[in-house]
Order: structure tokens, then sequence, then C-alpha cells
């Protein structure tokens, strides 16, 4: 332990980091860097700067770090339209590889040769910030408190912060939602409690973004989504940033019940897990992009996305976001989208996302002459269709021939 001079700890101001920020002073007698990132997780951040402060602290860095999540993460990956055992958005996953590489950033900036974090030992975030911390540093030292302390239960976590000294807000904690709760701009998740079991439907308050399709609006409502090489660029015309799209589906998603989800999921650590997701933006964004692709996209492109695709979800899920084998689908991904362009009409109406038209002045590959059912003026001869269909009929012919 002794080795350790400066430490960058992800900081959130919370209780569990706070422990964490005063247990690594203690335990490695080390400088402790803090690093709080705002990545639309909607909770103010800069109370703990003063946490902070108070706890010692002399390199205190707070980054708004929204645009570049969006930007350079969640729009990314939903040109894949990447989505996790069939059901899962990533939410929580492709925020991982930005913390982990800030984490560096300020490692290299401030001379630490360590970070820290405080993912526990049975989940996935353990791995995805580790793993994204080697692929960028690898010779960096990782801390991970809840793989080395014994405090293992909220009871411990309190008595060691009475011990210490370490302010907690009472009130604030009675209030505390009993789940475990993650937010970003593309999700907020809830895992814990009565969802341990999987049979215990989620309690109606327990939802925080949306509101329940029940009671969603009766009148549906109509978007236009303008693309620009497969990412959203407008909103009913009006040209937005990244992170200004994702927060106006959360909200206009939200308010017509859209993008709840509950799910049992297989975490890469080997065992089953469940949690309840809002995903409101995602789940606009997912339906209308391939909306969008099936305007515009090549239909063998089309289907070698599809068939890349949840290799490319489980490379995000396990964490290997700065691996080559993901950068090396994102570039065919990437390379796919130069024709996604147009607009889609989305109709959200009680929970459903309903897609309304679609369009593409110059990278529409639907031509109506061909399409139609009336009458297309010869522009396909429907005669070649016999041949066709022969050739492709041909093995099947033989081996109905062996007797199959």
């Amino acid at each position: 332990m002794s080795d350790v001079k400066k430490v960058v700890l992800a900081y959130s101001g919370g209780l569990d980091t706070s422990i964490i920020l005063k247990w690594l002073q203690d335990e490695y007698n080390c400088e402790v860097v803090t690093f709080t990132a705002d990545i639309g997780q909607g909770e103010e951040v800069e109370p703990a700067r003063a946490k902070a402060k108070a706890a010692g602290v002399k390199e205190i860095y707070i980054d708004d770090m929204r645009e570049e999540f969006a930007r350079d993460f969640v729009f990314p990956m939903f040109r894949a339209n990447a989505i996790y055992e069939g059901e899962y958005l990533l939410g929580t996953s492709i925020a991982r590889p930005l913390i982990s590489k800030r984490l560096i950033e300020i490692a290299k900036e401030t001379g630490a040769d360590a970070i820290s974090h405080g993912a526990t030992g049975k989940g996935n975030d353990q791995v995805r910030f580790e793993l994204g911390a080697y692929a960028l540093m690898p010779g960096v030292h990782v801390i991970a408190p809840w793989r080395e302390w014994d405090l293992n239960s909220r009871e411990s976590l309190m008595a060691y912060a009475e011990e210490h000294g370490i302010e907690i807000d009472y009130a604030k904690q009675s209030k505390k939602s009993p789940y475990s709760m993650d937010a970003n701009l593309l999700h907020i998740s809830y895992e814990g409690d009565i969802l341990e079991d999987p049979w215990n439907e989620p309690e109606d308050d327990m939802w925080r973004w949306s509101v329940s399709p029940e009671q969603a609006p009766d009148e549906p409502t109509y978007l236009e989504l303008s693309y620009e090489k497969g990412d959203i660029v407008a909103i009913n015309g009006e040209a937005m940033s990244p992170a200004t799209v994702m927060e106006t589906l959360n909200k206009i998603g939200g308010d017509n019940g859209i993008g709840r989800d509950d799910i049992v999921e297989n975490r890469y650590v080997g065992m089953k897990s469940r949690g309840c997701y809002e995903t409101p933006a995602g789940t606009i964004m997912l339906r209308a992009h391939r909306a969008m692709e099936s305007l515009t996209l090549d239909r063998e492109a089309m289907h070698l996305k599809d068939e890349l695709m949840p290799r490319y979800a489980k490379l995000i899920y396990n964490g290997y976001w700065w691996s080559p084998e993901r950068e090396m689908l994102q570039a065919a991904i990437d390379l796919s989208q130069e024709h996604v362009n147009g607009t889609v009409r989305i109709k959200l109406y009680k929970g459903n996302v309903y897609i309304a038209g679609r369009k593409s002045e110059k990278d529409s590959l639907f031509d109506e002459s061909i399409a139609t059912f009336e009458d297309d003026a010869g522009a396909y001869d429907q005669k070649d269709a016999a041949g066709f269909i022969k050739l492709n009929a041909l093995r099947l012919r033989i081996g109905a021939k062996r007797g199959n």
C-alpha cells in the first residue's frame, strides 16, 4: 500500500465514495484526487466539491461531460442499434468507458499512480472500469475498496462514517430510495430491495422519469427526427446537439410512458441479475434509427449489421469499449451510415413508439415505380423471377430426389 502516493477517485460525494475517500487516506496513506462527472444523472454535482474540500482534498475535478457522453459514446452505439440480450439498451454499460477515460487523463495530468472506484465485487462495473483503465494506461494501479475492506453492509458503512467524523445527511438518508440506482442521459436503473425476487412486480412509485402508460395522455404526440449519417441532428426542424436531443426525448418520451423495462440479464461475472430500467430517449432512438435505415441502407449491409450487433452489444456490456475488436466493428458501422440521412416521423402513445412516416430525398433506396402493385411501366420484368426461383431451388430439388 505504501507504493501508492496519489490516487484519483471516481467520487460522487455520496455515502459510499465519501467513506472510500477517507479509507484511502488512512489505509494507503496517500493523497487523493477526486473526479466527479456530470453525465446527465439529474443531480447537482457541485456539492461534491465542498465535501471533498472538507476531507482535505487539494485537487478536485468536476466535469460536465454530457455532450461528450452523448456525442462520442451513446450516438456511436445507437448507429449499431445495439441492444443486449434482446432487451437492455446498455445505459450503465456505455457510461463506464467515458469515466475510465477521464480517470486516466486526470491520473496523467496530476502524476497519480493509481485510480479507485466504488464498484462492488459482484457487479459488471468493476470489470468495465478496470478493462478501460488498463487499455488506456497499462501500468496503472487500480484500487477497488469493495474487494479489500470488510465494510459489507450499510450498517457497517454508517458506523465507519460516524467513527471517522464523515458528515451524513440523515434526512436525505431517511428519504433515500431502497433501490440501488444509476442514472445518466441515457437511462436510470433500479436494482435491489423487492426487485431481488424476479416474481415481484415493480411498485409504480419507483419510476422517476416516466408516467405509467395508463396515466399517459389520451392524445398521441408526433415528432419528426432529422438524421445525418445515422445521428439525430434536429427534432421538429430545430437543430440540437446530441445531449439536447437526448434530454428532449427523455422528457417527451417519459411524459408518454415510453421506455420502461424489467429485465433478468446475464452479468459478465457469471450471475443472473434482475433490474428495471427507464430509457425513454434510447427507446425512441432505436425504433426511429431502424426506420431510417430501412429506407436508406442496402439489404445485405443491413443484414450484416444485424449479425454483428449482438457481438458489438456484448463487447460494450462486458467492458470492451476500448478493445481493437470494438473499434474495428465501429469503423464498419460508421461506414454503413454514410447514406442514413432523412427524416422519421414517430407517434408516441401510452408507452408505445410507432413509426408514422419516413423519407429521404437523396438517399432513399425505396423505388415506388418498382415496388408498386400497379402498372410499373416495365421497370421490373416479372418473368425474370422464374429463373431466379429455379436457380435457388436447384439444391432443394436435387436433395428431394435423394428422398430427404
